[in-house]
């Protein structure tokens, strides 16, 4: 995890943005405009960024711009990588075609907004570069019957590290974004990802997800649950966001791994488990181990969650389970409803199940 500075942070463009800055310099080098440098375009909500060019190439029937991504302040991936875009005359009446070139991937799996067998470029990057080979065209006297191929050089080393992997994208990066913008910080890719992570296996007939906080629970539930590896949904913090979703596109059966912690603060009510935006009651855990018959006043004044599990166990007190319990109530209490059976199971740092709730 990276920490978050202080101070204003500065925004940066998504991988979309600078792929359609790219296809305008590109596809106005082809009809003969030269490389607009920097080339700038308008984002869905009206801002008019400029881009300016890392690279350019012109030769028969191609023309190839490259953009270096900034994404500002933010702890992204992609941040630094090269958004290489190709553009090629397509057969008349074909209008725009997609390719995925070397470090951008394919969908092989149903469920995400793009079907399988087509590059992983996301509907409003197609739409904003379907827009500016439209603007170009109109400019330049062109048919906007074009090829597109995207290349990110290194996308496929940089992708292990996304959720392409588990969602069924391969051979490399996803080029994406709905505004255009990065907001440092935001969450809103993790959350987006939790929910396209909901949509593939709704999409592959999974009557089970599992929703983990971190790695020690997830192979913790994987040694329960012989789960296909996009059946995992990687919640980390975003109790909220993953249940919010579940209560409208829900799947049979879900089960919720994480460290005592994070679950006693999701079992208090807290729908963030971040330690900024969330903190453990410790007055709460005093009284729940006092009404199992153990000693409040240690918990009350103990420095972390885990010394009261700790003191919990040795006294052969299921407080874990406890935690569970009441976790799970706030789960059910976000879906209001929905079709979703719900299973907690709160997990130590060796990873031993130690609480278990499932109604």
């Amino acid at each position: 995890m990276v920490r978050k500075p202080d101070g204003p942070l500065r925004r940066g463009w998504t991988t979309g943005a600078c792929a359609t800055a790219a296809t305008k310099a590109a596809y106005t080098a082809l009809l003969g405009g030269g490389f607009p440098d920097p080339v700038s375009i308008r984002l869905p909500k009206g801002q008019e960024p400029a881009f300016p060019l890392a690279r350019e190439g012109l030769g028969d029937g191609w023309a190839m711009a490259a953009i270096v991504k900034d994404a500002g302040d933010d702890p992204d991936v992609t941040h630094g990588a090269t958004i290489q875009v190709t553009v090629h005359p397509a057969a008349p009446g074909t209008s725009v075609v997609f390719r995925a070139g070397d470090g951008v991937g394919t969908v092989t799996r149903a469920g995400l907004p793009i079907p399988p067998g087509e590059p992983a470029i996301n509907p409003v990057p197609r739409r904003m570069m379907a827009e500016v080979v439209a603007e170009v065209a109109a400019a330049h006297g062109g048919s906007g019957d074009v090829e597109i191929e995207i290349a990110v050089p290194g996308g496929e080393a940089l992708a292990a590290k996304t959720w392409n992997p588990r969602l069924g994208i391969v051979g490399g990066l996803s080029i994406l974004g709905t505004t255009g913008i990065v907001v440092p910080f935001s969450c809103a890719a993790w959350i987006h990802s939790i929910r396209r992570g909901i949509d593939v296996a709704r999409a592959a007939g999974l009557d089970r997800v599992a929703a983990c906080t971190g790695s020690t629970s997830e192979a913790a539930v994987a040694a329960l649950y012989e789960l296909p590896a996009f059946g995992y949904l990687d919640m980390g913090d975003f109790a909220g966001g993953l249940l919010k979703y579940l209560r409208a596109h829900p799947v049979p059966k879900l089960t919720i791994g994480g460290g005592f912690g994070k679950l006693t603060k999701l079992a208090q009510g807290a729908l963030d488990l971040h330690s900024g935006r969330s903190q453990v009651d410790f007055d709460w855990l005093a009284d729940k181990l006092a009404a199992l018959g153990g000693d409040p006043e240690r918990a009350r004044h103990a420095n972390t969650a885990n010394q009261v599990l700790d003191q919990a166990l040795a006294a052969g007190l299921p407080l874990a389970d406890a935690v569970a319990a009441d976790a799970r109530a706030t789960a059910l209490g976000v879906l209001d409803g929905a079709p979703v059976a719900v299973e907690v199971l709160v997990i130590d740092r060796a990873g031993v199940v130690v609480g278990r709730a499932d109604g």
